[in-house]
């Protein structure tokens, strides 16, 4: 291979290397079907000039058919006057005319031929393109979607280095170290205005608040109390029915709390209409009695 050779083997490469680089896909399938809607519209113009000769041709034939009809009437004249002469002319025009008629009728009919074929090839055209649309949507939102992914991994491979996550941790220490500075400047603070010992005071005050097991104490104690004072009613209503059936007199409170057992059954073998024994001003000459009646028992 000689030196020329090579080199235009090489500038072509790099040209093709730059001309597949500098491609965008979106670009070049929007330009793509600029170019095949150029086309559409070529054809179009195409076919209808087609379509214009195809018609043009059928006139032609007409008219020639229109003629041929004329000079036969012409002869049919000339017979009935008698000249056979001008006749026969006026048939030889006739056959003139009939000839070219033929042959527009052979070109009329080969353009209509070809009027339909440009028809069906303009109908596939148009649904080439309208395919090539469709494709070019998909083939875009392929790209969009792989650009995203693309996107996406190298963000997470750009994640998986951890300088980013031990930045977070420097500044997250940095902050725990001025948060420390703070509270230390503000305790030094309190110290140097002579306010730690109420601090410490009011730290103290709010240690001894009511804690949630304190108030669970006292709920337990109230619900003890009312399940007391539900006994004692239920006692009372009883002893009232009891009272009632029997019609015992009640002890006075004095009496029940200041005397035993032993001394009301003492006191109820004496005879104490006399005495009161719910009364605690009574004097103290009318106890000996009581004592002696202990004594002789």
């Amino acid at each position: 291979m000689g030196i020329f050779a090579r080199l235009g083997t090489l500038i072509k490469s790099n040209i093709n290397d730059l001309i597949s680089r500098a491609e965008n896909p979106e670009k070049m399938l929007n330009q793509v079907l600029l170019d095949m809607q150029q086309q559409l519209v070529d054809a179009k113009k195409a076919v209808a000039v087609a379509i214009a000769d195809e018609k043009k041709l059928q006139k032609q034939y007409n008219a020639e058919l229109d003629k041929a009809k004329e000079w036969e009437r012409k002869a049919m004249v000339a017979v009935r006057a008698g000249d056979d002469t001008l006749a026969r002319q006026a048939l030889v025009r006739k056959q003139e005319h009939e000839t070219v008629a033929q042959q527009f009728q052979q070109q009329w009919l080969q353009q209509k031929q070809a009027v339909e074929k440009l028809k069906d090839a303009l109908r596939l055209l148009n649904n080439k393109i309208e395919e090539a649309k469709r494709k070019k949507n998909i083939l875009i939102a392929r790209k969009k979607r792989a650009e995203a992914q693309q996107q996406i991994a190298a963000t997470m491979s750009s994640l998986g280095d951890t300088s980013a996550f031990d930045t977070f941790e420097r500044m997250a220490d940095q902050i725990n170290m001025l948060e420390a500075e703070a509270e230390a400047g503000a305790e030094l603070a309190g110290e140097i205005s002579g306010d730690a010992l109420e601090a410490k005071f009011l730290q103290l005050e709010a240690a001894g608040g009511s804690t949630a097991d304190d108030d669970l104490a006292e709920l337990k104690a109230k619900m003890g109390l009312l399940q007391g004072a539900s006994e004692t009613e239920t006692k009372k209503l009883t002893a009232g029915e009891g009272g009632d059936s029997e019609s015992e007199p009640e002890p006075s409170p004095g009496a029940g709390a200041s005397l035993s057992a032993e001394d009301l059954k003492e006191l109820e073998d004496l005879d104490l209409s006399g005495y009161d024994l719910g009364d605690e001003s009574g004097s103290k000459d009318e106890e000996p009695p009581a004592k002696e009646a202990a004594s002789e028992k």
